[in-house]
């Protein structure tokens, strides 16, 4: 059972992907509304399809429809078209016009001074190895195809015979090989990684100094905001930020009530002097000889207790 050339209004292409398997692309002549005039989708020159494939690509359309004529381009539906403003354009341009009667007399006569252009020393990210992939839509999605003269519409909405044959493009992988080509993509080496993190963070601390360099607030001044209070912040040598702020006091203070041994301000401990005064002098004497004695009565038990132990031994 052969397949009709047209259904309502559209005519049938039939397309094959391999000697199993054919595709079937619906096409007409686009017609645009009255009231819009659209410049990127001339009629005449515009063919409308339908039931495009879901991994096509713009090129090849392009090439599908290569036989009928030159493609201009190729417009999916997903794809947003910028709207040409041609009058704010040319407004833009006469505002931009300097007017030659409000020139200053004497304004050619002055040599102008050459301005210094200062190197930019901003480090660069290293971007990541990327693979440009074909991009997957959903199936039965649409597709307009420009040409550049009105016979080539014509051919292209002739009646095929035989189904065309879908062009192949190995830059871009299908199937299969496009999935493997995404998931290698996806997975850099890690020499690349390592470039890309280490050039990232060279930006970060770039920006990061750019800040503090344009920071109004110096260490050791109070950041006060509208209403009049000050911003109690915490860091720095003294208890003050680098933005500014006052000094609070530190966690250990808090928790115990004891201030740092190593802060600058807290003076040494003062040791009790010993052997200083005479009576001193007196106490300590008479405290070893106490314990002179003692250990002297305490050797002298242990003596007699090893005595009472021993037992005679003729032999």
């Amino acid at each position: 059972m052969s397949l009709p050339t047209s259904i309502s209004g559209f005519t049938v292409v039939p397309v094959s992907y391999s000697s199993s398997s054919t595709h079937y692309i619906y096409v007409r002549s686009h017609a645009g509304s009255k009231k819009a005039a659209q410049n990127d989708l001339p009629e005449g020159r515009t063919l409308f399809m339908v039931n495009v494939p879901p991994d096509s690509t713009d090129r090849e359309l392009a090439q599908l429809f290569k036989r009928c004529g030159t493609v201009e381009k190729v417009i999916f539906d997903l794809d947003t078209v910028e709207p040409h403003h041609e009058d704010s354009d040319s407004d833009e341009e006469m505002e931009d016009t300097p007017d030659p009667t409000t020139a200053e007399p004497g304004a050619d006569e002055q040599p102008r001074k050459r301005r210094k252009v200062a190197k930019d020393d901003t480090p660069k990210v290293v971007p990541l190895p990327f693979k440009s992939l074909r991009t997957l839509r959903l199936s039965g999605r649409s597709a307009h195809l420009v040409f550049l003269d009105r016979s080539s519409l014509e051919r292209a909405l002739s009646s095929a015979t035989k189904p065309r044959p879908w062009p192949s493009i190995p830059e871009e992988p299908v199937g299969l090989a496009h999935y493997t080509a995404l998931y290698d993509s996806l997975r850099p080496p890690l020499d690349a990684v390592r470039e890309h993190a280490d050039s990232s963070i060279l930006v970060y601390e770039h920006e990061l100094q750019k800040t503090k360099q344009k920071s109004k607030y110096r260490k050791g001044e109070a950041i006060v905001d509208e209403d009049g209070f000050t911003l109690v912040t915490r860091g720095g040598a003294y208890g003050q930020t680098l933005g500014g702020g006052v000094g609070v006091a530190s966690k250990r203070f808090q928790r115990s009530g004891e201030t740092s041994k190593r802060s600058r301000g807290n003076k040494k401990e003062e040791k009790e002097k010993t052997n200083f005064y005479a009576f001193q002098k007196a106490e300590k004497q008479r405290s070893e000889l106490m314990n002179l004695k003692k250990r002297w009565e305490e050797d002298k038990a242990k003596v007699e207790a090893l005595k009472a132990s021993r037992k005679f031994r003729p032999y």
